[in-house]
This record gives C-alpha cells, sequence and structure tokens, in this order.
C-alpha cells in the first residue's frame, strides 16, 4: 500500500423510508475515499497518493454494508476486482500508467456481457447465462486499466422506466428508498449516486440512461447513436440502443466515454470517426453557445416543482450563453420499431419459456408481436428520416435545453403508473 488506509467513518440511516445522508466533509483528506470523484480518485492514484487497492477496498465494504438495502448490484465479483486493482497498482509502481481510468473502480448494467461472470438482464431466463466472451466496451475498459466490481440491476431486458420488474427484486432510490431509481439503468445510477463505484456504465434506448440518472441526482450520458459500440450487449432494439457513461459529475463522464467511444469494426452500427477530446470540449467558453429549447413534448404537462426548476435553469443560461430561442423537432414514432426488434430477439424463448420473464415485460413483448411488417418498415424509415431532419435544428443551435423528465420519482409500489406507453 502506498498509504495508510482511510477508514469509512459515516454513518447512514439505512432504515426503510429513509434518505441516504452523504458524508459530511472531513479536515484534509476526504473522511471517505469513496467521496472522491473519478478524476480526483484518478489524479491521486497517478501521483501513488492512494492505491488502487485501497480504492477498491473501501468500495466493496461500502457495496457489502449499503447493497442489501438500495439492491443496486446483482453480481460483485470482489476476488476479480481485487486482483485488477493489485495488478493496476504493480503497472503503476513501475511507471506503466495506462490513463485515467487506470486502478479506479467502475461498474456495469447487467447486459453488458463479461467473460466468464454472469450477464443476466436481471432475468430468471438469463439468471445462469455466463458469456465467453467481453463485450466491446469491457474490453475497451479492461484495456484502459479499470477495475471492474460487477453488475447492476436493471429493468429486466432494459424494456422499461422503473427498474422495479426485475428477478432479482427492485432497485431502491438512494435518496428516498421507497422511490424507484428510474429505469432501465437504475442499478447503474443508484450504485453511482450511493458512492459504491467511481462511475458505470448504463444502456439507453429510449432514456434509460438519463431519466435514472435524474432521478438519483447523477449524471448520465447518452452518446450519439454509433459512437459507442453496443456488440456484446443484449439488445433491446438493434436500431436504437446505446451505451454510456454514468458519473457523479461531467467531467468523470468525460473521462468515461474517451475510454468506450471510437469505432468498432465488428459492429455494424458503429460510425468510424474521429473520437474528440471530451475534457479539452469542457475547457470551452460557453458565452458563444446558442441554446434551443424544444417546447412541444418536452415541455408539456411538467410537475410544478420540475416546472420551476427547468425555468430557473433557463435564465441561468440565458445569462451565460449567447441566448435561447424556441426551435421545433421533427416527429418520429420509435416505439413500433422498440418493440417490433425487441420480440425478434425474444421470439425463441418467448415460445419456449415465457413463463420466465416478468409480467410487465411478457405484455410488452407480446405487444411487439402484433407489429405487423408494414408498420415496422415504415416507422423504421421514419427513424432515419428524423435523425436526418434534426440536422438541420442543429444548424441553428449548438444545443438543446430539456427536462430530463416531466414528473418526479414515484414510490416502487405505485411504479407501475408511469411505465412508458407500450408500442
Amino acid at each position: 500500500m502506498w498509504s495508510r488506509r482511510t477508514l469509512l467513518t459515516t454513518a447512514l440511516n439505512c432504515g426503510a423510508g429513509s434518505v441516504l445522508l452523504k458524508g459530511q466533509p472531513g479536515t484534509g483528506r476526504a473522511t471517505e475515499v469513496t467521496r472522491l470523484s473519478l478524476a480526483e480518485a484518478s489524479a491521486l492514484v497517478r501521483r501513488k497518493a492512494l492505491s488502487p487497492v485501497e480504492l477498491t477496498e473501501a468500495c466493496l465494504a461500502r457495496i457489502e454494508r449499503l447493497n442489501p438495502t438500495l439492491n443496486a448490484f446483482i453480481t460483485v465479483t470482489a476476488g476479480q476486482a481485487l486482483r485488477q486493482a493489485r495488478d493496476a497498482e504493480s503497472e503503476i509502481r513501475k511507471g506503466k500508467w495506462r490513463g485515467p481510468l487506470h486502478g479506479v473502480p467502475i461498474a456495469l448494467k447487467d447486459l453488458i456481457d463479461t467473460a466468464g461472470v454472469r450477464t443476466t438482464a436481471a432475468s430468471a431466463l438469463f439468471k445462469d447465462r455466463v458469456p465467453r466472451e467481453d463485450a466491446e466496451v469491457v474490453r475497451r475498459l479492461n484495456a484502459a486499466g479499470a477495475v471492474l466490481l460487477g453488475k447492476l440491476n436493471m429493468h429486466e431486458f432494459a424494456y422499461g422506466a422503473t427498474s422495479v420488474p426485475t428477478f432479482f427484486g427492485p432497485v431502491h432510490n438512494p435518496w428516498n428508498l421507497d422511490r424507484i431509481a428510474g429505469g432501465s439503468s437504475g442499478g447503474s445510477a443508484a450504485a453511482v449516486a450511493a458512492e459504491l463505484c467511481y462511475g458505470a456504465l448504463g444502456s439507453d434506448t429510449g432514456g434509460s440512461i438519463r431519466q435514472p440518472s435524474a432521478y438519483c441526482g447523477i449524471v448520465g450520458l447518452k452518446p450519439t447513436y454509433g459512437r459507442v459500440s453496443t456488440r456484446g450487449v443484449i439488445p433491446l432494439s438493434w436500431s436504437m440502443d446505446h451505451i454510456g457513461p454514468m458519473c457523479r459529475g461531467v467531467g468523470d463522464a468525460a473521462l468515461l466515454l474517451q475510454a468506450i467511444a471510437g469505432y468498432d469494426p465488428l459492429d455494424t452500427a458503429s460510425v468510424d470517426a474521429p473520437v474528440p477530446d471530451y475534457g479539452q470540449s469542457l475547457r470551452a467558453k460557453v458565452s458563444a453557445l446558442r441554446l434551443g429549447i424544444p417546447r412541444s413534448i418536452f415541455y408539456e404537462k411538467l410537475d410544478p416543482e420540475i416546472e420551476a426548476a427547468i425555468n430557473r435553469a433557463i435564465e441561468l443560461l440565458r445569462k451565460l450563453t449567447a441566448g435561447l430561442h424556441d426551435v421545433h423537432l421533427p416527429d418520429y414514432q420509435i416505439l413500433p420499431v422498440i418493440g417490433a426488434e425487441a420480440y425478434t430477439y425474444h421470439t425463441h424463448y418467448m415460445a419456449k419459456t415465457p413463463d420466465l420473464y416478468q409480467r410487465e415485460t411478457r405484455g410488452r413483448l407480446e405487444q411487439g408481436a402484433k407489429v405487423t411488417a408494414e408498420v415496422y418498415i415504415q416507422a423504421r424509415r421514419e427513424l432515419d428520416r428524423a435523425r436526418r431532419a434534426v440536422r438541420e435544428v442543429f444548424a441553428g443551435v449548438d444545443l438543446l435545453v430539456t427536462p430530463t423528465t416531466p414528473v418526479p420519482p414515484a414510490s416502487i409500489t405505485e411504479s407501475t403508473g408511469i411505465e412508458a406507453p407500450r408500442p
């Protein structure tokens, strides 16, 4: 070890229905290793002021204490994580630093394949499924020297917005245990917010990174389609799936995205385009940015608290940037695409063992079976059209400003009231 171990001293109220309070600030060195941002932890590891083993042991201790309450992890790979941490420690000691993720513990949504470690998609159907190969994003994380803590709970097969329908039990929001963490990447959001890891990967087809990130108070990024490989990820919709970072800060998300972005010639959806320096982009001035507000859909039927918050944000952004003006986004209809493609992947399993699915998931897949070829083809063409048409919107603005979700997180018991509509 390079330094004295930091004691995990902060007591958390973990009773049912309580809020998990963050640790109080300490003096000098942080009172908890896990409170560090990914960037801070990385800098300390690079300077040999903190060991990857210390980071990993601190995360594992916190997982052991809090995961029984949060249910964010399905599988914890403690032995593997400690081996990776020791390897990283040895490499860095010898001057072989691989980059900002080297020796930093992160976790993966449990639909991302990991060789030799079960990947379940939170379903009884795949509860014993152990892939032989890593997903491309896992290969890139391993190459970057990241420490993989385990696999995170989620809405079964990523087909929903609550992370309540899961074979392994619902994910609880760290800020209020009675509330949902959102979905489908609910475990990823809860784990990052509760400081069980320094970052996580989630997947997003129709909001599954962004919504749980908002509900748990973290940063979630859905990258441009084709920017990050989805090869080796259990699909919901091949035409709509994305993999992206979930972290406690924007800078951390940039570091994690930097490691996983890039062309994958074996992924038919992957785009062969240069990967920019995301960290450098964050240092650009914002005063010249032109902001657009797409009021249709995004600003309709907002909860009063959310409406007030977004209005305050808009007024602040108006002062910091080159201004805002309303824009109109192209109409689109993606539900037939998601429904038909989801059912196509599950056709064999639905015919053989439909009883292994959660009721909500099975119902959605049954609806997907009803999408005709004509409806699917027309919807797929509309998707392509919308992706091209949106370029015209960005000819006049640099960024769009929207609320992430129109409503606050529901209670777990009433979560079916905010499920996304079926295709």
